[in-house]
């Protein structure tokens, strides 16, 4: 073997790894760790982090021909570029770095297309079908959107129980629902615990409960996933029309992916605003995505 491809995915939550045999893709060493610690604030720090993790992976004798990796908190070519710069000097490998959420395509096997995450964030990623230039829509975090990721639902749920209050109507199944999954007796202690005692990042463990509140008749619940479902559409809408390549589209990420009466609201919605655009749902890990850019960059330097 002359070289290998390295492909990274590193998400919120966690960091996948995998080497690959650059003409057959066949895998050769994988890794799946947290992704604590990560950080997009100091480039050298963050190509550092990376470099430790990846480097022990590789076997002796061996080299990398490319590295590309998808990082979270990566939102514009400039964070990339820089980024890839300080990989490439410190591993002293060619590197590319994209926002993670541009693995899908790839690893659904296609050239071109949108890809939309929503799991713990929400956001869709493509490239303009004229000037291959990068472009997103969302991504804004749990304060100012996300809209249809696990946190965002939950925050939703909590917001249409307390207008429901403030409204004096009657108490929903979701009401109930909500308070025993965070373990509180009452409204006034749902607001307090979600805002001062478990952080946003938890917020998302809670999603479940939105979900089955809704087959059990939850008005409330069927809204607030029917609105989740229409916003992560609508960043899907909204590229198409910026001129993004919308050939396709890859969902990803544990909410739309594992929910399918979310999945069917976003698929009922594309179907209806960009009529013809297939949507795949990805099953394959999005660092097969990095391996498969990688493995392209090697070709095309040959």
């Amino acid at each position: 073997m002359t070289g290998l491809v390295a492909g990274v995915d590193v998400g919120g939550t966690k960091t996948h790894i995998r080497l690959a045999d650059p003409r057959s893709g066949l895998t050769v060493a994988e890794r799946t760790l947290p992704s604590s610690g990560w950080q997009t604030r100091a480039f050298r720090d963050a190509a550092a982090w990376l470099a430790e993790r990846v480097r022990p992976l590789v076997p002796e004798g061996e080299r990398i021909l490319h590295l590309v990796a998808g990082a979270q908190g990566c939102e514009t070519e400039e964070h990339c570029a820089h980024l890839a710069a300080e990989l490439a000097a410190g591993m002293d490998v060619p590197a590319t770095v994209v926002n993670d959420a541009e693995l899908l395509v790839p690893a659904a096997g296609l050239d071109r297309g949108i890809g939309l995450i929503a799991g713990t964030g929400a956001v869709a990623v493509g490239r303009h079908r004229e000037t291959g230039r990068y472009m997103s829509a969302g991504g804004w975090g749990w304060v100012l959107g996300d809209e249809g990721s696990g946190s965002a639902l939950v925050r939703d749920a909590a917001r249409a129980v307390l207008a429901r209050a403030d409204e004096g109507a009657g108490g929903d199944e979701l009401e109930g629902a909500l308070l025993r999954s965070f373990g509180v007796p009452g409204l006034a202690e749902l607001a307090a615990v979600m805002s001062w005692d478990q952080g946003v990042e938890t917020w998302g463990a809670h999603a479940p409960v939105v979900f089955d509140a809704a087959e059990r008749g939850s008005r409330l619940a069927a809204g607030v996933i029917r609105d989740g479902g229409r916003a992560l559409a609508r960043l899907v809408v909204c590229l198409a029309r910026r001129g993004a390549d919308s050939t396709a589209v890859v969902a990803a990420g544990g909410v739309v992916v594992n929910r399918p009466r979310l999945r069917e609201v976003v698929e009922d919605e594309l179907a209806s605003r960009l009529p013809g655009v297939p949507v795949t749902v990805l099953r394959a890990p999005p660092v097969r995505g990095a391996v498969e850019l990688a493995r392209r960059a090697v070709r095309s330097e040959e």
